[in-house]
């Protein structure tokens, strides 16, 4: 296996990286980031990678990809892909990601890589004496010229950190983002916010410095990043529950995260947003996305929470049951 991942432009105006020419639409596809109190844990029991080569008969890629999809967010572990800080990657698991992202790639998607992490390794903190954020730097450098040449990949830099000074946070990005850039990958990075990285709170203080001033301080020598967060609907903001607060509650969410990207010059990433399939809920995915549509000059796109071969009968995957569609998927579809 090479130490670069392929790729081409395939006529979409991407190029070394660049942002996509048009915008990002698609799904997380969820699996290897499955048994997180096995860690490494067993291949097939604990976690899957939502590929045929692991999933007989599995073919979602394709099905997403011709209802008009263009992009998939794919969780991993860090843990499993790095057995020890500042190791090399484990041969076995770096193969794994390598098929699945090699697959989708070969397809015409982009894929965004999304350490499941909400920024910690083992349960201690990055940017702690345990996780120092130069042992982040060294997972990100490796992984930045894994994936190089492969300009259909986008470095998403973890999942949800949380629980943490903003800070903190903030200075382990900047720490991974110049590893990756010193690496040579010129590919776009996503990064996240604190607390979970809700857009609803993103100048809120009540978890320490807001996002939207300590997130100003993040340096791209390239400038070719956006800002990830993540927007559920129901009374707590976090996806477990099937009762959406209003019809308008995904754009009132929205609504300062949208004035702040455009007063900074600043771009986002939606990269999670699901609900249950219910009139309320519906109405307001539509309107939600209604609103990245009107402010496509600060949004790069969307990823739907989501799909993957092991979600069965979750209330929002996305997965078609029988050869039924999802009910979200009509939604979804007027968007696409």
């Amino acid at each position: 296996m090479s130490d670069a991942r392929g790729g081409d432009d395939a006529g979409d105006g991407a190029q070394d990286g660049a942002m996509p020419a048009f915008r990002l639409r698609g799904t997380n596809m969820s699996g290897a980031e499955f048994g997180e109190t096995a860690l490494p844990g067993t291949f097939g029991t604990n976690y899957i990678y939502p590929d045929e080569t692991y999933v007989s008969g599995y073919t979602s890629q394709d099905y997403f990809i011709a209802k008009g999809m263009n992009t998939f967010r794919l969780q991993f572990r860090w843990e499993r892909l790095q057995r020890q800080l500042d190791a090399s990657f484990d041969a076995t698991e770096l193969a794994r990601l390598d098929t699945t992202v090699d697959h989708m790639t070969s397809k015409g998607a982009y894929v965004i890589l999304d350490p499941h992490n909400y920024a910690r390794y083992n349960d201690q903190l990055i940017g702690s004496s345990a996780v120092p954020n130069s042992a982040f730097a060294d997972f990100w450098s490796r992984l930045a010229q894994h994936y190089a040449a492969n300009t259909r990949v986008i470095f998403g830099l973890v999942n949800e950190p949380h629980d943490m000074p903003t800070e903190q946070w903030r200075d382990a990005a900047n720490a991974a983002i110049a590893a990756i850039r010193a690496a040579g990958a010129h590919n776009l990075i996503l990064v996240p916010g604190n607390a979970w990285t809700g857009a609803w709170c993103w100048s809120q203080t009540f978890y320490g410095t807001a996002n939207s001033v300590a997130m100003l301080g993040i340096v791209d020598p390239e400038d070719n990043y956006a800002f990830e967060v993540h927007q559920y609907l129901d009374s707590n903001y976090s996806g477990s529950g099937t009762t959406c607060q209003s019809t308008t509650i995904g754009t009132d969410s929205l609504a300062s995260f949208t004035a702040w990207l455009r007063a900074n010059g600043k771009r986002g990433m939606l990269g999670e947003l699901g609900a249950d399939a219910n009139t309320t809920c519906m109405t307001a995915i539509d309107n939600m996305l209604g609103h990245l549509d009107a402010n496509a000059d600060v949004y790069i796109g969307w990823t739907w929470w989501s799909a993957g071969p092991w979600w069965q009968t979750y209330f929002m995957s996305l997965e078609p049951q029988s050869g039924v569609d999802a009910p979200q998927l009509a939604t979804l579809a007027t968007h696409l």
